[in-house]
C-alpha cells in the first residue's frame, strides 16, 4: 500500500486513478519494492494496479549474493547505475537486531553506495527494546546481538552520523516524525 501510494504522489494521481489498464501511465517513473517475506511480496503483486511501473521482489537484503544480481538486473533494464532515490522504511531496527552493529553499518553503506538519494525511517530505541520484551514474552531467547549493541540511543542520530561521516553523504532534510514517533530523514549522495 505503501508503494502504490508513493506512486501516486509522486506522479500527482489522486487515491483510485491510474490502473493497470492505461497504458503508458508512469513510463518514467519506476519502483522496485524489496521485502525479506515472501508472501507479503506475492499479496502486493497480484493487487498492484501498476504491475508495468511497480515491480515488488522477495529478496534478504543482507544476502549479498542474493541482492546483486537482482538490483543489477533491475537497474540494467533501465540502462541505470545507481537508482535516483532509495526508501528505507521501518527496517533499520530489524537490520540491526539481526546482524548487529556491522550488519547496520554495512546496510547503510550499501544503500548509500546504490541511491543517489536515500530515505530513511529509522526506529527508536524504544522498539528496539519493545521487540526484545516482545520476544522473551513469547518465551523465546533474545535478539542474537541485542545485547552487545553499540550502537544505540538516539537512532535518528546515529543513523545521521554513519551515513553522513562513513558514507560521505549528506543531510538535505528531516521531515520531522511521524505518528509513530520516527523521524524521517533525506539524504544526497
Amino acid at each position: 500500500e505503501l508503494s502504490v501510494a508513493l506512486y501516486r504522489h509522486l506522479l500527482g494521481l489522486p487515491e483510485g486513478e491510474g490502473s493497470r489498464d492505461e497504458p503508458g501511465a508512469g513510463q518514467d517513473l519506476n519502483l522496485l519494492c524489496c521485502d525479506i517475506d515472501a508472501e507479503l511480496i506475492e499479496r502486493a503483486r497480484s493487487s498492484s494496479p501498476f504491475p508495468a511501473s511497480i515491480s515488488f521482489a522477495q529478496l534478504d537484503i543482507m544476502d549479498s549474493g542474493a541482492r546483486e544480481p537482482l538490483l543489477s538486473s533491475h537497474l540494467r533494464r533501465f540502462g541505470r547505475a545507481a537508482f535516483d532515490i532509495g526508501f528505507c522504511m521501518s527496517v533499520t531496527m530489524w537490520i540491526h537486531l539481526n546482524h548487529g552493529d556491522s550488519g547496520l553499518v554495512a546496510f547503510l553503506a550499501f544503500l548509500a553506495s546504490l541511491c543517489r538519494y536515500l530515505l530513511v525511517e529509522p526506529q527508536p530505541w524504544k522498539c528496539y527494546r519493545a521487540a526484545a520484551r516482545r520476544l522473551r514474552r513469547l518465551g523465546r531467547n533474545d535478539f542474537d546481538h541485542f545485547r552487545s549493541l553499540a550502537i544505540h540511543g538516539d537512532m535518528a542520530a546515529r543513523i545521521t552520523e554513519i551515513l553522513t561521516k562513513d558514507c560521505a553523504m549528506d543531510l538535505v532534510c528531516c521531515f520531522g516524525s511521524t505518528s509513530w514517533d520516527r523521524s524521517l530523514l533525506l539524504f544526497k549522495a
